[in-house]
């Protein structure tokens, strides 16, 4: 089942949230602290209390198996840009205990859903070039680049 995170989530979803971060530490140790996590308890409450950052959940069992963090971003009034509305996928992670079993793919067209019946343009997420299975996955499911972020890293 899909629905909307709530507060009494948080603990599961801070054990999803440490492991993409340990995803993202063994790809890129010098930028990605181990350990950690993106988002403070208090800082997950209010991403959740708040409409423009939606966070839904499959739960199975009583027990949250995957999430997506959105947040609806709009596009106004720019000089080089078209009006446009999208969600913007912040994060999405499937427990790696319950991975291949469909559920990132059911939480990205709940989404698509979302999309589609508010009439926004589309979706949009940032992966990391390190994180392949996670390109494979959003190619798999028709997203295209949008845009690539370069480097020059002094530090080597």
């Amino acid at each position: 089942m899909i629905r909307r995170a709530i507060l009494k989530d948080i603990e599961q979803i801070v054990n999803l949230l440490k492991q993409v971060q340990k995803v993202h530490y063994e790809g890129r140790p010098d930028i990605f602290v181990g350990g950690a996590r993106k988002y403070t308890d208090e800082e997950l409450k209010n991403i959740i209390l708040d409409e423009k950052t939606p966070v839904f959940v499959f739960e199975e069992n009583n027990k949250i198996l995957g999430y997506v963090f959105c947040i609806i971003t709009v596009t106004s009034n720019s000089n080089s840009l078209k009006d446009r509305t999208t969600i913007y996928i912040d994060d999405l992670c499937v427990d790696s205990n319950c991975r291949g079993r469909g559920i990132g793919t059911k939480l990205f067209e709940f989404v698509a859903e979302i999309v589609k019946e508010s009439q926004y343009d589309g979706i949009t997420l940032n992966v990391w070039n390190f994180n392949e299975p996670a390109m494979n996955f959003y190619k798999r499911l028709g997203m295209t680049p949008l845009k690539t972020i370069m480097e020059y890293n002094i530090k080597g």
